[in-house]
Order: structure tokens, then C-alpha cells, then sequence
């Protein structure tokens, strides 16, 4: 497996600290081998929210930036699962990206390809998975994309 922290080192990135949740519910759920990923919101590395709608207050550039931010934050609920300890990672499975957008904007797919990208990047063909983009109206806390996602990881 790759090694994660030093991957993203290389990219001049760094695994955020994961994030606690923001209501009634938990961050990840393990089941055997089945991590399951609450959404993550686009937050900028200082851990400022990245708010605003896609078409009109956000290029579709930035609303992928936006998602690779998500992306990362996604990695770190994974670490924070597994105890930092990646020879326990299997694979991406699956992510849905929502992307706070204008009615009239059709680009979701590549806002969301902000995150899948770096997921190739970072873990390579494990890295790789099935995957839906949508728009949404409108996103908790007025952030640009929310995503959730599951992991195969060893069940131990």
C-alpha cells in the first residue's frame, strides 16, 4: 500500500485533522470490512468553510478545489478509522458528491472530479471507484460540495 502521509507530502498536502461532527450522528461507521464515511464539507486548510453556489459565486475550477478539499477530509476520517494504520486500507469504493450549484449548472461531474483525482493520486488504482455527482440546491452551512464516502478496509 502507499504510503499515504508521505504521498500527499510529496503533493505539498497535508491529512487534516478529522473533523467532529456537526449534529446527531457519527463521522464513520465500520461494518466487517465496509467503512462507511459521513459527508465531509469543503473546508479550506486553515478550516475556513468554502461557501457559495458553483455557476455564480464559484468557478467550476474553484468548486473543484472545493472537492479535493473534501477529499482530503474524506482521508482523514479513513486514518482516524483505522488508527492511522494504512496497511489496513483496501480500496475507494464508492463516492456521492453533492455540489451547491445554479439551477441552470451542469458541471457537477467535473467539480467532483476534484476528489476523485486525488484519490487516484494519493492511493493509486485503489484509489480508484464507482461514483455519483449531483446538484443541490443548497448545502448545510452554505458550503460549495459536500461528499460521502466508503472504504474497504480490513476488518480487524
Amino acid at each position: 500500500m502507499v504510503d499515504v502521509v508521505a504521498k500527499l507530502a510529496e503533493m505539498g498536502l497535508e491529512l487534516p485533522n478529522a473533523s467532529a461532527p456537526a449534529a446527531n450522528y457519527v463521522p464513520f461507521v465500520q461494518v466487517g470490512g465496509t467503512l462507511y464515511v459521513s459527508g465531509q464539507i469543503s473546508l479550506a486548510a486553515d478550516g475556513s468553510k468554502i461557501i457559495g453556489k458553483v455557476g455564480a459565486d464559484l468557478s467550476p475550477e474553484e468548486g473543484a478545489e472545493a472537492a479535493r478539499r473534501c477529499g482530503l477530509n474524506l482521508l482523514a476520517q479513513v486514518s482516524a478509522a483505522i488508527g492511522g494504520d494504512w496497511s489496513r486500507f483496501r480500496r475507494a469504493v464508492k463516492l456521492t458528491g453533492f455540489v451547491n450549484s445554479t439551477p441552470d449548472f451542469e458541471g457537477q461531474p467535473a467539480v467532483i472530479n476534484g476528489c476523485s483525482d486525488l484519490m487516484v493520486d494519493v492511493l493509486g488504482d485503489a484509489g480508484r471507484h464507482a461514483r455519483s455527482a449531483v446538484s443541490a440546491g443548497a448545502l448545510p452551512l452554505g458550503v460549495a460540495v459536500e461528499i460521502e464516502g466508503i472504504f474497504e478496509i480490513d476488518a480487524a
